[in-house]
């Protein structure tokens, strides 16, 4: 197995399961509806809805920065808002985010392992490369998805 398809193995374990820690961001989803994904049970922290359009947000940059386009998210890029917190709304946001982390999951499959070294285009940081995006990535869907879990208990009690 290639390198880069051992990332992308990490990548898709993090957000679609048989991650090593515990639970993947789409396991802590199963059973999320729309009231629950757009509530903010915690004063101040972001709902489950705004942490997946996120991660989204984010999952696309990688995958654009992947085909060699600099990408820098705008505020509202970075968290986009949740205009309609309907149950189709929220059912059509999961699967909208599923597709965009299928696309990244095969891109980085697919990323010569020769180029993992190379820097990332619009950063100009010596250490910022493929590798350490695609590391990153993983760790970026794993923290949310601890925020997820925290949100989900505190909106249960």
């Amino acid at each position: 197995m290639s390198e880069s398809a051992r990332l992308a193995d990490q990548i898709r374990r993090a957000f679609d399961g048989d991650a090593w820690h515990g639970d993947s961001v789409l396991e802590l989803l199963a059973n999320v509806d729309a009231k629950t994904a757009a509530a903010h049970p915690i004063k101040g922290a972001h709902s489950i809805w705004e942490l997946l359009l996120h991660i989204a947000a984010w999952d696309g940059a990688v995958l654009r920065r992947t085909g060699g386009t600099a990408v820098k998210l705008s505020d509202e890029e970075n968290f986009p808002p949740v205009n309609d917190s309907s149950e189709t709304a929220w059912r059509k946001t999961v699967e909208q985010v599923k597709q965009k982390h299928d696309a990244l999951v095969k891109a980085v499959a697919a990323f010569p392992d020769s180029r993992l070294l190379d820097p990332v285009p619009g950063k100009p940081e010596k250490y910022y490369d493929h590798f350490y995006m695609f590391s990153g990535i993983v760790q970026h869907e794993l923290y949310h998805a601890g925020q997820i879990a925290l949100l989900k208990k505190a909106q249960a009690k």
